[in-house]
């Protein structure tokens, strides 16, 4: 029998064709064709009981979907400004974590402890939390034992009711679609840029505020570079990253089965978003202490296979992972 998260405690493209110059993803991905999938659910929260589980669930989701106003570095409290930027992370993980491929929260509870190749280590929850702080949201560590950590934590789990430890789910992630055999282009994404992102995200990135600077409010639409967004340690600075995540999600209200932007075109916008200039994160040569194990299209080294930091980058990857490969092999 398959281990699962119990119940009983109530606790996270298809695509119809790929241009001329996309080459097949990453081998060495999981395939869902041959993998026993999870289906995808989402847990009603209105059914949770006005308890001490249930008020601290739901104030779980609000710091998800309300950061800024409650943690972020405009809040009234000085003790409680945890955010360095004023994300919310559902900017991220939309709709409070449960849209698919939109880096849904449905299931992660069930994925920890686990092993972290960005630490070297086995990693719990509360570490992939703070990890989060401190990258996407550019702040500092909540309190270990604090009533937010325990919040976020007691929301993953609800969302993870009933979950098979282990188990992939299909759905989680931004989603994998075919990648560039060229270097993904800028340039070329500037213009699709301002073609398609731009009304949302305004000409320089900065995104739409709710209400007026220094209000907690947040934004309505996030920033996409600048001082008020994530750092260059965060997941979404990864190309691979951001054009899947802009493909399944992008511009708002797309859904994966029906994306508005092509592999090719997803890619360069990407490209562009991911050049531009951010807050920079402390001691990230400390990251992946075994550069074996480095993600290929991580945007700063040191790196062990001898490529370019621009094709780390912008790729292609594949070369990446072809000379990774025949290092690991000379290294049996």
């Amino acid at each position: 029998m398959k281990a699962v998260v119990p119940v009983f405690l109530v606790m996270t493209v298809v695509l119809a064709g790929a241009s001329d110059t996309a080459a097949k993803a990453d081998k060495a991905a999981p395939d869902p064709s041959v993998m026993v999938q999870a289906p995808w659910s989402v847990p009603d929260i209105n059914t949770l009981p006005q308890d001490e589980w249930g008020r601290t669930v739901r104030y779980g989701r609000d710091l998800i979907v309300r950061t800024a106003s409650l943690i972020g570095p405009e809040v009234s409290d000085p003790a409680r400004r945890f955010a360095g930027n004023n994300l919310n992370c559902q900017s991220c993980h939309l709709q409070g974590g449960t849209k698919k491929f939109g880096l849904p929260l449905i299931g992660v509870f069930a994925d920890f402890p686990n092993y972290r190749a960005r630490s070297g280590t086995v990693g719990t929850i509360e570490d992939r939390v703070q990890g989060c702080m401190q990258r996407s949201m550019n702040g500092k560590p909540l309190p270990w034992d604090g009533k937010e950590m325990k919040a976020i934590v007691s929301y993953l789990q609800f969302l993870s009711t009933g979950r098979p430890v282990g188990a992939p789910t299909l759905g989680r992630g931004s989603g994998r679609m075919p990648e560039l055999m060229r270097a993904a282009d800028p340039v070329r994404g500037q213009t699709l840029y301002k073609q398609v992102c731009a009304a949302c995200h305004g000409q320089d990135g900065q995104g739409q505020r709710v209400g007026r600077v220094g209000d907690a409010q947040g934004y309505a639409v996030p920033p996409l570079w600048g001082a008020d967004s994530f750092n260059n340690g965060a997941g979404m600075d990864r190309l691979i990253n951001t054009a899947n995540f802009i493909h399944n999600n992008m511009p708002d209200g797309t859904n994966w089965t029906q994306p508005v932007l092509s592999i090719e075109d997803s890619w360069d916008v990407a490209a562009f978003i991911d050049i531009q200039p951010r807050p920079a994160k402390a001691d990230l040569q400390r990251d992946f202490p075994n550069r074996m194990e480095k993600p290929v299209d991580t945007p700063y080294g040191p790196y062990a296979d001898g490529f370019s930091q621009k094709q780390h980058v912008l790729g292609p990857f594949q070369p990446i992972r072809d000379a990774l490969k025949r290092l690991r092999n000379a290294d049996r």
